[in-house]
């Protein structure tokens, strides 16, 4: 089986996991991480608890691997 057609390193076909959407470009104020406080990419007025991209990725790593 070549590299090319490994079924495991296709991209997933339609829209990304659910996440909170932010536009390409938010202007203003950046919501902080719920838990380190460093900004997010996210504006200050999406809802819900905002994790920047190094925390996004722990919580992410944790409930996949939680059993």
């Amino acid at each position: 089986m070549t590299e090319a057609s490994s079924p495991y390193c296709e991209p997933a076909a339609g829209p990304s996991p659910a996440r909170p959407s932010a536009p390409e470009q938010a202007e203003g104020p950046f919501a902080d991480c719920v838990l380190c406080g460093d900004p997010t990419e996210y504006p200050e007025s999406v809802k819900g608890a905002t994790l920047c991209p190094v925390c996004e990725w722990r919580e992410a790593e944790r409930t996949a691997c939680s059993g």
